[in-house]
């Protein structure tokens, strides 16, 4: 590669900087929204798995298998093209927010029933015999337990879903990816933009992974 190709690139990584930089908010909102959505969802599918009522146990499971088991891009096609056919059209944003939500609702229920399943059993029915409901003992003496365990995995999973926005490029949310490619039609040199957009995520990535540690730490000391 020679020296006049490198500057070639690096100009164009920086023309399409101030674009890409536009477009990253988009793309955090989307992964904190999936997230702050998400959890409440994969608490309630984490406490069906681990009910004793077996159809809860059945539904749920086939839930999380099917979200698994597919594709994401796969996912969001069915939310964004396919409900329309039964009569609910979504806006790009909310069928993106949806897609991304349930994807990720399914990976963390798992990880939440985990946790809640490496509270020792005693920490229950200590809580019972001093008079707490078994909803109290969840609320109030189970999950702050769990939390702990889970907050590696949650992290892992906010980062993951900061990547998988770019999926949702495909249903013509202009998010940091789909900004990157408009760019690119108009300057037809794709290596620079998309080389500018890889950054961002790795900072934005970098910087979710340096809070994840700061909370570790933090949960470590009080623990």
């Amino acid at each position: 590669m020679t020296a006049e190709q490198l500057q070639l690139i690096f100009q164009s990584a920086w023309a399409a900087l101030p674009t890409l930089l536009a477009a990253a908010p988009v793309t955090l909102g989307y992964a904190l929204a999936a997230m702050l959505l998400g959890l409440p969802l994969a608490l309630l599918v984490a406490l069906a798995r681990l009910s004793g009522v077996p159809f809860l146990r059945w539904i749920s499971g086939v839930y999380v298998s099917f979200i698994r088991g597919t594709p994401l891009l796969v996912q969001i096609f069915v939310v964004y093209y396919g409900l329309p056919s039964f009569g609910l059209t979504l806006s790009p944003l909310v069928g993106g927010v949806l897609a991304l939500t349930l994807n990720a609702a399914a990976y963390l229920s798992e990880t939440m029933r985990a946790a809640i399943l490496s509270v020792p059993r005693g920490q229950w029915e200590a809580a019972l015999s001093l008079g707490l409901t078994r909803r109290q003992t969840l609320r109030l003496v189970v999950l702050p337990q769990a939390a702990r365990v889970a907050l590696p995995s949650l992290g892992n999973t906010l980062i993951g879903l900061v990547k998988d926005t770019s999926l949702v490029s495909v249903i013509t949310v202009v998010e940091l990816l789909r900004s990157a490619q408009l760019v690119i039609a108009r300057t037809f040199e794709p290596f620079g933009p998309y080389l500018a957009a890889a950054l961002i995520y790795w900072v934005i990535s970098s910087a979710l992974a340096w809070v994840q540690r700061r909370l570790e730490a933090r949960l470590a000391r009080q623990g």
